[in-house]
């Protein structure tokens, strides 16, 4: 525990930290903000979040008028990352205007940050069936290299996905490629864009885009998933063959199973679900509504009411059924490096993925002990990057 009894709140908050490996937060001030918040109530942490993130934004405009870019560049950073995280535990539909607001604040303060770095982000527009898919190319320079693309997860943004992973790759010589997919940032909070099955399509018009730059190694097209992006980037390695490298931060083969775990019932139960008994569907309809219906122990349902396009929590539940992978896992061809966090419950399928894998493949766990057990190793991304991007360069040098 960091400052909150409430494991959603902790989570978010270490979440939140962890982005000051690449100058996205700053720990006295967000153990500061965190002693501002009621433990479990999502509008003090709301108000407390945009609060921190109102000040630092003014400091790093004040900054930059004064022609400090560095100054500003890391309070622009900071202020992107705490607007992000002030909207989170109200991703839910009629989506709040205070979510809206919160996310387009994120998304200056991102853009003004990157106007204030040496080589600044290219915003791009990948086109994508009917829509167009915002993002942003972060070059080394101008020379050839090898891509990752960070695919991220239910309540990501392009923006957070900088901290995520493109940095990282931006200091060890990797162009990155970060981006807003169906269901996440733009696409899901002003379009209306949800989540679909076949995300493999996605992944493959992005690569579609980078292939056509000079400057991409089309040889070393590498994918990172974080989270939900666990599951979504295994398909695109499946599919689509010019995926090189895959790293899975966890991996993930199917949503409706990972919601049955959370049942307490027979196996025999579950198997039959979610066609019946009736008797089972009507109790669970009746209690899933009641669990939506709560502030806090019910966001994780209304945000995959949000981002799936689902009216009810059982429509999202018959929805997740759609969501399943096992068949294609022996198809990913390309070296995946598939990793674990002890204390992670997403990652309880991560071994059962591995073990499918039928490819090159090695498996890192990440401990409590190391400061790296949370969801997504929230808590110790330089250990996840030392580790990750070492594999990576010996199969890219490969």
């Amino acid at each position: 525990m960091i400052a909150f009894r409430n494991r959603l709140f902790d989570g978010q908050l270490l979440r939140t930290i962890g982005h000051g490996t690449y100058a996205g937060a700053e720990l006295g001030e967000c153990l500061a903000t965190a002693g501002r918040v009621i433990d479990g109530d999502r509008e003090s942490w709301h108000s407390a979040w945009m609060s921190l993130a109102d000040r630092t934004f003014a400091a790093a405009e004040a900054s930059a008028d004064r022609g400090h870019r560095e100054s500003a560049r890391c309070a622009f950073l900071r202020a992107s990352n705490y607007y992000r995280n002030a909207f989170v535990f109200h991703l839910e539909a009629p989506l709040p205007a205070l979510v809206r607001d919160a996310y387009r604040r994120q998304r200056e303060a991102f853009r003004r940050a990157a106007a204030e770095m040496i080589r600044p982000p290219n915003q791009v527009g990948i086109p994508f069936e009917s829509v167009t898919l915002p993002g942003y190319f972060c070059a080394v320079d101008e020379t050839r290299r090898p891509l990752i693309i960070s695919v991220g997860g239910y309540d990501s943004t392009a923006e957070e996905s900088f901290f995520w992973n493109g940095a990282a790759a931006l200091a060890r010589g990797y162009h990155a490629l970060i981006f807003d997919g169906p269901g996440q940032g733009q696409l899901l909070i002003e379009q209306d864009v949800h989540f679909r099955p076949d995300w493999e399509k996605v992944i493959s018009s992005v690569i579609d885009w980078a292939m056509h730059r000079n400057d991409v190694d089309g040889s070393n097209i590498v994918l990172i998933g974080e989270s939900w992006g666990g599951y979504l980037a295994p398909r695109a390695a499946a599919f689509d063959r010019r995926v090189a490298l895959c790293v899975l931060d966890p991996a993930q083969i199917g949503l409706f199973r990972v919601m049955l775990t959370r049942l307490p019932l027979p196996a025999g139960l579950k198997r039959q679900l979610p066609q019946g008994p009736r008797w089972l569907v009507t109790l669970l309809k009746s209690l899933m509504t009641r669990m939506a219906s709560q502030p806090t122990a019910g966001w994780s349902l209304r945000r995959g009411m949000l981002t799936h396009g689902m009216d009810t929590p059982w429509d999202y539940f018959v929805d997740a059924t759609r969501y399943e992978q096992e068949p294609l896992i022996g198809d990913i061809a390309c070296p995946t490096l598939v990793c674990d966090a002890e204390n992670d419950d997403i990652s309880a399928n991560s071994r059962a993925f591995f073990e499918l894998l039928r490819c090159e493949k090695d498996y890192l766990r990440f401990t409590a002990d190391e400061g790296a057990g949370e969801h997504c190793i929230s808590g110790n991304r330089a250990l996840f990057h030392e580790r990750v991007f070492d594999w990576l360069d010996v199969h890219i040098a490969k």
